[in-house]
């Protein structure tokens, strides 16, 4: 937490630490008047108790002050999650394919991977889809989950800040191996990462040719 690995780091966690501000002020609020109560309305102090019909002020006061703060919540969290929805033009698009129990990545070049290699600084659109059951694509340093539903298209994008190798893992369960079912982002410079990209594809295409060779000498 509080890592800059995406853009998407600081939205999630400014949401979280404002909802938990929030509740610990409340909580200590309600603690404090809870211990005042039970001093000053104590039987010792108030030997014959006071019935209270109502208080109009006092009602609307506890109505108003817990909606504004929940809209707060909603509106902090949906400038975060309108970001999220909105792909930048010029992004890098990679199929994403789940399986029972592996990600396989498709660029647009034709390579296949089973480990996300991705530029530093670049915008990358993530299309999702699921070859069997229910999966979802979390990568938890970019603060990133979404579900991945069979015969329904969905999509995730990102941008990474920092050169590393970043976990990949199915938040949804989806059978025996479920919990093995995880993978790598793999940051690089631009410059490196050109230099893998056009290196995969050379070797699919001698893969692809050893294969056609094979087949007509059979």
């Amino acid at each position: 937490m509080f890592s800059s690995d995406s853009g998407f780091t600081k939205d999630v966690d400014g949401v979280f630490l404002f909802i938990l501000a929030i509740s610990l002020l409340l909580l200590i609020l309600i603690t404090v008047l809870m211990v005042y109560f039970v001093i000053r309305y104590s039987r010792k102090r108030n030997p014959n108790p006071t019935n209270i019909e109502g208080n109009i002020p006092l009602e609307i006061l506890w109505t108003v002050i817990p909606t504004i703060l929940v809209i707060g919540m909603f509106y902090y969290g949906w400038i975060g999650y309108e970001r999220m929805r909105n792909v930048p033009a010029g992004a890098m698009v990679i199929e994403v394919t789940a399986r029972m129990w592996e990600w396989e990545f498709l660029y647009p070049n034709g390579v296949k991977t089973d480990t996300l290699y991705v530029p530093l600084g670049k915008a990358i659109q993530t299309n999702l889809k699921s070859a069997d059951v229910n999966h979802s694509f979390f990568v938890p340093a970019f603060r990133l989950k979404k579900d991945v539903i069979p015969n329904k298209k969905n999509a995730a994008w990102f941008r990474a800040d920092e050169v590393g190798a970043y976990d990949i893992a199915c938040a949804e369960y989806c059978g025996l191996k479920h919990s093995y079912m995880y993978s790598k982002v793999v940051v690089m410079g631009e410059n490196k990462f050109d230099l893998w990209y056009a290196e995969a594809y050379e070797k699919m295409k001698s893969g692809a040719a050893d294969t056609t060779a094979t087949t007509e000498k059979k």
